[in-house]
C-alpha cells in the first residue's frame, strides 16, 4: 500500500484526502533536484539556439504532458514573446494514423522508434516521460537516439528504473513504486516551470 492509498483510507472526506495529497504532492514536488533543472533548461536552450528539434514522448498521462509540451513550449512561447526564434518541440504521441500503424504493423514498442527513424537529424534531442522508467516504448526510443550519439532527456519518477541510467539529463520525481498520480502531476508541473521561466525570459 503507498503513500496515496493510506491518506485514502485515513481520510473521512475528499476535502480532506485532497488537503492530504496537495501536502503529499509538494513533497514531491521537493525531491527534484533543482541542478537538474538547470541541465534541462540548458539542453533546452541549446536546441533552440541550434535550431534544432526536442522530440517528445510518453504514454498515457504522460502521452498527455508530451503533447502539452509541444504547445506550451512551442506556439505558446510564440504568441507571448513574440520571439522570431521558436523551441522546435515535437510530441511523438500525436499522430493516430502512424501510431496505429506502426503499432499494427510492427508492434506498439515500436511507435515512438519508427517515427524517430523518419524524422530525426543530427543534433535534435528526444524527451522522454515515465513514471516507471521502464516503458518498452521509449526505452527503444531513447536507445536508438543515443546510438545515433543524440541527447535524451528523461522524466522519470519511483526509482527512474532503466531511463535513469541511459539517460544524459535525467529530471526524477522521487516516489513509492505505483504512485502515478503525483509523478505525473509533477511532471505536468515541470511543463509549466519551462514554459513560464522562457515566456519570462525571452520577453
Amino acid at each position: 500500500m503507498n503513500n496515496i492509498d493510506i491518506l485514502c483510507n485515513n481520510s473521512q472526506s475528499a476535502g480532506t484526502f485532497a488537503k492530504g495529497y496537495f501536502n503529499y504532492l509538494k513533497q514531491v514536488l521537493d525531491s527534484i533536484a533543482p541542478a537538474s533543472i538547470d541541465k534541462l533548461v540548458e539542453e533546452f536552450e541549446n536546441a533552440r539556439a541550434t535550431g534544432n528539434t526536442i522530440f517528445v514522448a510518453g504514454n498515457g498521462g504522460s502521452a498527455t504532458t508530451a503533447t502539452s509540451m509541444a504547445n506550451d513550449i512551442g506556439f505558446d512561447i510564440i504568441k507571448k514573446t513574440g520571439t522570431d526564434k521558436p523551441f522546435r518541440v515535437f510530441a511523438l504521441t500525436d499522430n493516430t494514423s502512424v501510431i496505429t500503424a506502426i503499432a499494427n504493423d510492427v508492434g506498439y514498442e515500436n511507435v515512438f522508434l519508427n517515427q524517430l527513424k523518419i524524422h530525426y537529424r543530427q543534433g535534435d534531442k528526444l524527451l522522454v516521460i515515465s513514471a516507471s522508467g521502464n516503458s518498452p516504448n521509449v526505452i527503444a526510443a531513447a536507445e536508438w537516439v543515443k546510438e545515433q550519439g543524440g541527447c535524451v532527456i528523461s522524466f522519470v519518477g519511483f526509482t527512474g528504473g532503466k531511463l535513469k541510467e541511459i539517460s544524459d539529463v535525467v529530471v526524477h520525481v522521487k516516489s513509492e513504486t505505483g504512485e502515478y498520480g503525483p509523478v505525473e502531476d509533477a511532471h505536468l508541473v515541470l511543463n509549466h516551470v519551462l514554459a513560464h521561466w522562457f515566456q519570462c525570459k525571452l520577453q
